[in-house]
């Protein structure tokens, strides 16, 4: 593969504190060099000389943010068992209109992702159909609803990078408490969905004024933090490293703070949805705002907010749930939960840091290099010598949000209408261009 030249950027990247106007070069999906604006031409020539080989493709890049490829840890899909609502090739497809170039499975398929063999199905499926990157979660119990743990040791020699019961609590804490142990001794990640079903089975959304005003049964924000504070305790009994999914009230932000200054283990993720929108965005029983855990009040959401930009929320994701159109437009206690948002996340970040003044560099650490640290993973970042997973963005571009536009196959987006802004130009894996908006050659 001849060099690749990426020239006049403005160079993101959070795992260095970048952000500069530069050149990029990458060589046979490797990022090769990152030179300053002010050095790039002379530099770029050199390195073309040494190797031997001449810049064939240059892209120009003015205008325009280079950063690396979004990592999303939170995504479901159809495959296998539900494809008519999503495949792995679809979702890779809205991924990469995304800029997100990794992403992470979530196990609770059909067959639920509990074993060797089907580890290794996601991951030669993925290599067969897929433009981006994918690594699958296994199970932390069998079927994702018992009491019996899964095999970590195996599931991990076949490519399972953390395990989670998807959007299922483990409601039994001795269970719990032996995944934990059980995961510590391979250094293992779990990672949690922190909703105790008891408390959250007769609800269908936030539980507070709106919803008697709706007439609507409510899911009060403890049945979030029971479960919150319940693991924080067995992490600090086990050891264990703990993920939380999704958290979506202010509750639980307090909960991490002081886990966090207690030094446990504990890594915490909020969906994009839950950033941008709240409880009102349900208001005339729009299902498409029906997600798991609930949008909750503007109390909450702004705790979310704040909880990210001090570093106490560690990863955004895009919660990525498609349904088809049987199960969303229905009454809204029978609708089922879920949005889509693999293509909105990064969108959703450039927003918030124009509307929250959020910096920026911090926002792209929450989807690059904290993912990529907590997952072990080699991609995330633009250092010379990692892989060259790339996003060029545009991030002054103005859009509306059209859910009959996004690639993915189910058209159900919490954020169907909403005016954002920043938009992907161009999403690049291992140097191979697998999405671009407009020829910028």
């Amino acid at each position: 593969m001849s060099l690749i030249l990426f020239k006049n950027a403005r160079l993101l990247d959070p795992s260095q504190s970048l952000d500069q106007i530069g050149d990029l070069t990458i060589e046979d999906g490797v990022i090769l060099s990152i030179e300053p604006a002010s050095s790039s031409n002379a530099s770029s020539s050199n390195t073309a000389s040494a190797s031997g080989k001449t810049i064939e493709n240059i892209v120009d890049c003015t205008g325009l943010a280079l950063m690396p490829g979004l990592i999303d840890m939170q995504v479901y899909t159809g495959e296998p068992g539900d494809e008519h609502r999503e495949t792995l090739a679809t979702a890779s497809l809205a991924a990469a209109q995304g800029g997100v170039t990794t992403m992470i499975v979530m196990p609770n398929t059909r067959p639920v992702i509990d074993d060797a063999a089907l580890v290794d199905f996601i991951s030669r499926r993925a290599r067969d159909t897929a433009v981006v990157r994918i690594h699958p979660m296994a199970a932390i119990t069998k079927g994702c609803d018992s009491d019996q743990l899964t095999e970590f040791g195996l599931l991990m020699e076949a490519g399972a990078v953390a395990f989670s019961n998807g959007d299922k609590a483990v409601m039994n804490a001795l269970t719990m408490r032996r995944a934990m142990s059980y995961a510590a001794n391979f250094e293992a990640l779990i990672v949690h969905h922190p909703m105790d079903e008891d408390l959250a089975r007769a609800g269908v959304m936030h539980e507070g004024e709106l919803s008697m005003r709706l007439g609507l049964s409510g899911i009060p924000a403890a049945a979030e933090t029971v479960i919150l504070d319940r693991d924080l305790r067995l992490v600090e009994l086990t050891g264990a490293r703990y993920h939380l999914s999704q958290i979506s009230c202010s509750d639980s932000v307090s909960a991490l703070r002081l886990a966090r200054s207690r030094g446990l283990q504990v890594t915490s993720a909020v969906s994009a949805n839950h950033l941008m929108l709240n409880e009102n965005d349900v208001e005339n029983y729009r299902s498409f705002a029906k997600l798991n855990p609930p949008l909750r009040g503007e109390t909450d959401r702004m705790a979310l907010v704040d909880g990210l930009a001090d570093g106490t929320i560690d990863v955004v994701v895009s919660g990525h749930n498609p349904q088809d159109a049987d199960a969303k437009r229905q009454p809204f206690d029978q609708a089922a939960y879920g949005s889509i948002g693999i293509e909105t996340l990064l969108t959703s970040l450039i927003t918030l840091h124009h509307a929250e003044q959020l910096d920026l560099l911090n926002l792209l650490a929450t989807v690059t290099q904290r993912p990529a640290e907590i997952l072990g993973l080699n991609s995330g970042t633009l250092q010379p010598g990692r892989p060259a997973d790339l996003a060029l963005v545009d991030l002054g571009l103005p859009w509306v949000v059209d859910a009959d536009f996004l690639a993915s196959k189910s058209k159900n987006a919490a954020l169907d209408g909403r005016r954002v802004q920043g938009a992907v130009i161009a999403s690049y894996v291992g140097g191979k261009c697998i999405f671009a908006r407009e020829d910028i050659d």
